[in-house]
């Protein structure tokens, strides 16, 4: 028998909690509804979630604080928050915090699933995909483990580093559009999210800086382009 999805859901309005977890439960996952942010903390460390979706104003402790305690313990659970604001300020604290997506109260089943699915999906192709090793200038990168490796370090990347490294490898030499990045590997073309995948693009450009063949090129008001010199 399959086991079962598990969210990790924290929402301190019960009736709306209440709501969410009887929806996805009769999707199939398997839920623990938690009412603050310190009891799915607590929870966290116990059942290792597939998955979170967070709350961000609750009491004890908010999504945000959480989410940069579940990032401390896992790179690859993937952070959802849900969020009654939509100014650019808390959007982008969400995404610094660590999380991978928000969704606007109110929002319908249908679109939570949805943006759930994304990231189950993306998850299960990294890990089932590239076994093997790819190449990047002199390093190897091994996507499932999110790991650049060279002859005398290991640098360990984050989920969407990862994501977004494997998803450039794919495409060497080749002009990508903004919205093409965000629709792959966000799974939606947004302006917030934009501007986290340019924070998520200079960090890579970081960590392969010593690699001389290899480049992450800004073409303005188009995208990037990923060059690997053979």
């Amino acid at each position: 028998m399959q086991q079962k999805t598990k969210v990790l859901l924290a929402e301190d309005d019960l009736q709306l909690g209440f709501i969410i977890k009887d929806n996805l439960e009769e999707a199939g996952f398997q839920v623990i509804n938690c009412p603050d942010g310190e009891t799915a903390w607590e929870h966290f460390q116990k059942i290792n979630p597939d998955i979170c979706i967070l709350d961000v104003n609750m009491p004890y402790r908010d999504g945000f604080s959480l989410a940069k305690k579940i990032r401390q313990k896992s790179d690859r659970v993937p952070i959802l928050f849900l969020t009654a604001k939509s100014l650019e300020e808390d959007k982008l604290k969400g995404f610094a915090a660590g999380g991978d997506d928000y969704i606007l109260k109110p929002f319908s089943m249908k679109e939570l699933l949805s943006r759930m699915n994304v990231f189950l999906r993306r998850n299960k192709m990294i890990v089932d995909d590239n076994k093997s090793a790819l190449k990047v200038g002199e390093l190897s990168f091994y996507p499932d483990e999110y790991k650049l490796v060279g002859d005398t370090n290991t640098i360990t990347l984050t989920q969407r580093e990862a994501e977004l490294l494997h998803f450039l490898c794919r495409h060497p030499n080749k002009v990508l559009k903004r919205e093409e990045i965000l629709s792959n590997v966000w799974g939606k073309n947004d302006f917030f999210l934009g501007r986290s995948m340019d924070v998520f693009m200079t960090r890579l450009r970081k960590l392969l800086a010593v690699e001389t063949g290899v480049t992450i090129e800004t073409i303005h008001g188009v995208g990037y382009r990923f060059t690997v010199n053979a």
